[in-house]
């Protein structure tokens, strides 16, 4: 069984940085790409980045461009999202998923930019 588990988040400044991780089982992690979402209180999850299946492809969501960096271990089955910069309106649960056929939701982490 498919399963995510993310982690990483926390309180920060603004201006300041996180990394999150997330490790997936239950599927053949290196043949997906694999995307990082967030969610803010009242709004839809969105996509903010996703990387190819080999690594050698990103793409970002352009309020994140320039501040926000995924990356992956496909031999640690280990997705990253570091963010640098962060702002308050970075603040959500973030989660992360597979490309295509999504496979169920993590619980996702809590990131909260506040001073």
């Amino acid at each position: 069984q498919a399963q995510l588990v993310e982690s990483g988040g926390g309180l920060v400044q603004p201006g300041g940085s996180l990394r999150l991780s997330c490790v997936a089982s239950g599927f053949s992690f290196s043949a997906y790409g694999m995307n990082w979402y967030r969610q803010a209180p009242g709004k839809e999850r969105e996509l903010v980045a996703l990387i190819t299946s080999g690594g050698g492809g990103t793409t970002y969501v352009d309020s994140v461009k320039g501040r926000f960096t995924i990356s992956r271990d496909n031999a640690k089955n280990t997705v990253f999202l570091q963010m640098n910069s962060l702002k308050p309106e970075d603040s959500a649960v973030y989660y992360c998923n597979r490309g295509g056929l999504r496979v169920p939701w993590g619980q996702g982490t809590q990131v909260t930019v506040s001073s």
